[in-house]
């Protein structure tokens, strides 16, 4: 693959890797100068990982708020200090015989808008240096507690002391601190014991290469088939298609305004647009905000 290849590729991201690791490998193996990823999955998590190549890098910010779904396993009984199984305990407590109407009962709670406290275990950063740096010198920090939103939440199947559920929520929404939350809730204390990603932004795990595949798809010229090109990958942005002429104009960085799409097309007044070509490539990405004249430049293509 050459350098100038830009696109998405979503991996299927195997346990025991870090989110960076499987970024890296990504670019050594297509090829590529830049690769990033849209959302961090922590290394004993599998599933979805968006990854941006070359000059898709640039997109990485219109995805990391988007929504996200998950399959994960609660553990009950057991705390850890890092609100996963990765921790260590810190408190083990006997699990009730709770009904799946009990159980229920406490998740619902977390439906909606919440507020959540970040774990001291995290990539957030104080004072520039990661949580999870100073958590483990013995210094942690508690952030503190921000709004996420729980926009689904529904519990698969229930064998205490582990209860398995999807979730569907907000970026920014930390699974273990729900887990927490609700073990918690429960009066047992808990853990995320298991996690898998199932979408990311708008991408699913049924469009995911499995990390392992990647090499062989590039030795056997099939890789191309699998990036997905930057004019389809920002999904939940409206299209514009531009002429000839308004492309000249946004790439040059001119002033876009509203009879710049007339009459071709009515005129966009709210939120982001994606602009492509004739030929469906991204050529800019634009906010209409509350008065579209001008139009404000989130990022321009040539």
């Amino acid at each position: 693959m050459q350098e100038g290849k830009n696109g998405i590729i979503v991996i299927d991201k195997p346990e025991n890797i870090s989110s960076s690791k499987a970024v890296t490998l990504i670019r050594k193996t297509l090829k590529v100068k830049k690769a990033g990823h849209t959302g961090t999955l922590d290394p004993f998590a599998t599933g979805v990982l968006v990854c941006c190549l070359n000059q898709a890098t640039r997109l990485a910010r219109f995805f990391l708020h988007g929504e996200k779904k998950y399959r994960a396993e609660l553990r009950l009984g057991i705390e850890t200090d890092t609100q996963d199984n990765t921790g260590v305990a810190t408190s083990t407590r006997e699990v009730a015989d709770f009904s799946t109407d009990d159980i229920r009962e406490v998740f619902n709670r977390f439906r909606g808008k919440i507020m959540q406290w970040p774990p001291v275990f995290s990539a957030l950063k104080h004072q520039g240096v990661p949580l999870y740096k100073l958590a483990r010198q013995g210094r942690p920090v508690q952030k503190p507690a921000r709004e996420v939103t729980i926009t689904a939440i529904e519990i698969m199947e229930v064998a205490l002391p582990y209860v398995r559920f999807d979730v569907e929520c907000t970026g920014g929404t930390y699974v273990r601190t729900l887990c927490a939350d609700i073990g918690a809730g429960l009066g047992c204390g808990g853990h995320l014991s298991a996690l898998r990603r199932t979408v990311s932004s708008g991408f699913s795990e049924a469009e995911a290469v499995p990390l392992s595949d990647v090499e062989t798809l590039v030795r056997n010229g099939e890789i191309a088939e699998r990036i997905i090109p930057m004019g389809e990958a920002l999904r939940q942005i409206p299209a514009y298609r531009a002429d000839s002429g308004l492309v000249e104009r946004i790439v040059h960085g001119r002033t876009v305004t509203e009879k710049d799409f007339l009459p071709v097309q009515t005129a966009p007044t709210k939120g982001l647009i994606k602009i492509v070509d004739e030929n469906d490539n991204l050529c800019a990405v634009l906010d209409a905000q509350k008065n579209p004249d001008p139009y404000k430049y989130c990022c321009v293509f040539h």
